[in-house]
């Protein structure tokens, strides 16, 4: 069901109604053998990044389609309706992108960023390593200086698009503490640089997160992006952006098994009557259909404050944290809708049920999310 938006200008509008056609043609018609297979869809984000999906929130002048946070949140959710994975993927290729925009100089952005934002460098996100998840100050991967530009040693983990990735934002450490963490825009293909075997997902199969290894890898040192010591800043200004896209991506999800929960019931029938008829079920996804609306409503918030300049990252850590926990109960609920047919893989909810279940745990958990916001209300 086509959801009823408030969108800024008419061109949102139109932006939204190619979104969905493209989602439906393109992602819906794939979705599910691919994620069966766990086999990468090829040539799909070259087609994204043709349709200018992604890069729409960063500049026109470099490419990018110069859209406030609040529409590019709400593509990420339409593509999520129809394929979660891809518009995970499509968040993280955002948030690499994110650093070189923010802290890069004029000319390495007049370098990189218009291949970027045009899909036709893909992007990762390697900021966790094994040890180092949510304490990220806790990472030893280094980048030591040498002659030609900086020697990377060490592991990452969870990358996303690891492996398929034409550049990652990396960070690695330059110094000790937490002012020694540095970012870098690494390349896909470098020598010393090898990757894990895709981890073994619950959901999500279809695009690979795999662990890095860097074996003294030399990349140059206008990879470097803004000043050594910088890495953390650059770090968790990205995410609160990319907590968002996370939100968008768990509502788009919640929506699409609101929508399969909600046509199975219309359908159903049981002791004569149509089971949406039946209070205790109505009452189930009249409860789904609010928390999905509720999801939506805190991340367009925190995208307006986003656009206006505005502090948003407690904002940022609510909508995450919302938007992610009713993710995971409204795909649970919609398996329990379809009853032993939610269990099964004839309908896509039991796989909405899997999918959910990371969103509440990457770009920091919720645990994580609620240190944020406490910490916001004591000060």
């Amino acid at each position: 069901m086509a959801v009823d938006r408030m969108l800024p200008t008419q061109e949102a509008e139109d932006l939204i109604d190619l979104t969905r056609e493209l989602a439906e043609k393109e992602l819906g018609k794939r979705v599910e053998e691919h994620e069966v297979d766990e086999r990468y869809p090829d040539g799909l984000f070259a087609l994204l990044g043709r349709a200018g999906l992604l890069g729409l929130p960063y500049p026109e002048e470099y490419g990018g389609g110069g859209q406030p946070y609040e529409v590019y949140l709400q593509v990420l959710e339409e593509l999520a309706t129809q394929w979660a994975a891809v518009a995970v993927a499509t968040s993280v290729h955002t948030l690499a992108c994110y650093p070189l925009h923010a802290f890069g100089t004029s000319a390495q952005q007049e370098r990189w960023l218009p291949r970027m934002l045009a899909g036709e460098f893909l992007g990762g996100y390697s900021l966790s390593e094994p040890q180092a998840g949510s304490d990220a100050a806790a990472l030893t991967c280094k980048a030591e200086r040498v002659e030609d530009g900086y020697r990377i040693s060490g592991t990452k983990a969870w990358i996303t698009h690891g492996g398929k990735a034409d550049f990652y934002a990396l960070f690695a450490r330059t110094a000790p503490g937490t002012r020694g963490i540095s970012c870098f825009l690494a390349p896909g293909a470098a020598e010393g640089l090898t990757f894990g075997r895709p981890e073994r997902k619950m959901g999500l199969t279809a695009i690979p997160t795999t662990s890095a290894m860097w074996d003294g890898a030399v990349i140059d040192s206008d990879r470097l992006i803004g000043d050594e010591g910088q890495g953390l800043e650059v770090a968790f200004s990205a995410l609160d952006s990319g907590r968002l896209g996370i939100a968008a991506c768990a509502t788009g999800l919640a929506q699409a098994a609101l929508d399969t929960a909600v046509a199975y019931a219309n359908e159903r029938t049981t002791f004569g009557r149509k089971i949406v008829d039946h209070q205790g079920l109505g009452f189930l996804l009249a409860d789904m259909a609010a928390a999905v609306d509720s999801a939506r409503a805190t991340y367009v918030d925190a995208a307006r404050r986003h656009d206006l300049g505005r502090p948003f990252s407690r904002q940022a850590s609510v909508a995450k944290l919302v938007a992610t926990d009713a993710a995971m109960k409204v795909t649970t609920d919609a398996v329990q809708v379809l009853g032993g047919y939610g269990y099964t893989r004839d309908f896509p909810v039991e796989r909405y049920m899997r999918e959910a279940k990371i969103m509440q745990i990457f770009e920091g958990t919720n645990q994580i999310q609620r240190l944020v916001i406490s910490r916001c209300l004591a000060r």
